[in-house]
């Protein structure tokens, strides 16, 4: 039998049973479409997740005063600790694990003032590496320089809503703005940004101004000093240098201000790259729940399609013995089988992933909620379905039918009639 002669006799056959073959694809086709789907479900809200997440700041961790809950050094417990200007130039300098550390100032409720409107809104002070370590993207203009921070210029970025407040529809960019009681020049407008996380206000809301302006323009007032921070951000060298920074920082906070590094209550950390891993291992917990029941679902169907190859052949066993009497091989009865079930796994697998990824992509057109990034699909998943499917198809056709194949013609015969 040549190569043509056999697809036409296979298209044929097929043709013969369509219910067969419609039950059959219909259980790889329903595999794929579903572990496809659940995969692409989990990956679409880790990626979601992971960007809002990112969107609260890159690798960082937060440093805040608090009081000393450990005697050290000679000095009571229940010490005020507050941080000055100099304490993030040192742990700059010193802490080589540690790639930034940005002092952090912050005013509420300033009273803001446009040619169009009002507000009273936050205004937020750093270092120009602020809008990196925070993940303030500028949708136009730009962030504030080191130049603007070293002449102390009044230059403001306005976040997304506090700018429409400011100036609804028209242009910010350039224009002047009374920050309490100072013009400050509109150098920057922040793209919009999911938040899922703040320890003094959503960023859409604020303004941020160079550090030197903020200590000129709206200075500390007592107990603090003029150099007293709110905050200090500190960024790792790298992902895995993360607990290496944080040990400097407790060591060297704790040199300058007599405290315990030990003592968390001191210096307290909210440490979003732990925040990180632990999100991380949630999400690849997700993904093995999703993965198992994905597989559950697969094996489910992996029966079905088990169940209709193996009744099909056994139906056929007359069909074989016929082959048998008039001469055809083994060989060749079971390569038909292994065609048929080679074309029915390969037009399903098609199908299946076609359907998949075109469901995808068309809710992917759709609006998402934040922290959702839409139905993912990948390769990997939907070839791992259409894989599993198509070895279990395989051997449910070629088992019984080699079994078939090699009994007696004429047996092949008497039991199928007698089924």
């Amino acid at each position: 039998m040549v190569l043509r002669d056999l697809f036409v006799d296979v298209y044929r056959t097929l043709m013969a049973h369509k219910l067969r073959t419609a039950l059959t694809m219909f259980g790889i086709i329903w595999g794929i479409v579903s572990i496809v789907l659940m995969v692409a479900a989990g990956e679409g809200l880790r990626v979601g997740q992971a960007k809002v997440a990112s969107q609260f700041g890159k690798d960082m961790m937060i440093v805040f005063g608090g009081r000393t809950s450990l005697q050290a050094g000679g000095l009571r417990s229940g010490r005020r600790i507050r941080w000055e200007d100099s304490d993030a130039a040192t742990l700059e300098h010193e802490a080589t694990d540690c790639r930034y550390a940005l002092p952090e100032l912050g005013r509420d409720a300033v009273r803001i003032t446009s040619r169009y409107n009002n507000a009273a809104l936050l205004v937020t002070a750093s270092l120009p590496p602020f809008g990196e370590v925070r993940s303030i993207v500028i949708d136009k203009g730009r962030f504030y320089s080191w130049e603007d921070q070293q002449q102390a210029r009044r230059v403001v970025v306005l976040g997304t809503e506090a700018k429409k407040q400011l100036f609804a529809a028209n242009e910010a960019v350039g224009q002047t703005v009374q920050v309490g009681d100072f013009p400050y020049i509109v150098i920057g407008v922040m793209k919009k940004k999911d938040q899922d996380s703040s320890y003094d206000g959503w960023d859409v809301n604020k303004l941020f101004i160079p550090y030197s302006a903020m200590q000129r323009d709206f200075p500390n007032k007592p107990p603090d000093t003029p150099h007293t921070l709110d905050r200090i951000l500190v960024v790792p060298a790298s992902f895995e240098q993360h607990e290496a920074c944080k040990s400097e920082v407790r060591a060297i906070l704790g040199r300058i201000h007599n405290f315990d590094p030990h003592d968390k209550e001191a210096a307290g950390i909210w440490d979003t790259v732990e925040e990180a891993k632990a999100f991380r291992a949630m999400t690849d917990g997700m993904k093995y729940f999703l993965g198992g029941v994905g597989i559950t679902t697969l094996l489910l169907g992996g029966l079905g399609v088990m169940n209709v190859m193996l009744v099909a052949v056994r139906e056929r066993t007359r069909e074989i013995g016929v082959r048998k009497a008039v001469g055809a091989a083994s060989r060749a009865i079971i390569m038909q089988f292994f065609a048929e079930t080679m074309m029915i796994v390969f037009l399903s697998g098609g199908i299946g992933l076609t359907l998949a990824f075109g469901f995808c992509g068309l809710v992917d057109l759709l609006p998402m909620p934040p922290f959702f990034a839409g139905l993912l699909p990948t390769w990997s998943s939907g070839l791992l379905a259409a894989g599993i499917l198509g070895l279990i198809s395989v051997a449910s056709a070629i088992y019984p039918a080699r079994r078939a194949a090699s009994i007696d013609p004429i047996e092949a015969l008497r039991y199928e009639a007698g089924g």
